[in-house]
């Protein structure tokens, strides 16, 4: 079970951001964060393919988690033993 956490302000963060099952592949969090997400073309959806590692990234991630349409970007805590 995943914990919800507050938004991180700066780095390094202390959680993890997944993009959940809600996606409607519209690819605006790869068009503001090319680094940080892909898209999985067999099954039309996109995901969080890095981490962000500099204070940059942590600006287009949270850019995108806040313009993603659906919702789909989740900040949590990763479960014990990862």
């Amino acid at each position: 079970m995943r914990v919800e956490l507050p938004l991180p302000t700066r780095m390094p963060i202390d959680g993890r951001f997944e993009i959940d099952d809600t996606c409607i592949d519209c690819k605006l969090c790869n068009d503001l964060a090319p680094d940080n997400f892909d898209a999985d073309l067999d099954n039309d959806v996109h995901y969080v393919c890095k981490q962000p590692e500099t204070p940059d990234e942590l600006e287009r991630v949270l850019d995108a988690f806040e313009s993603c349409p659906t919702e789909s970007i989740r900040y949590s805590a990763a479960p014990s033993g990862e």
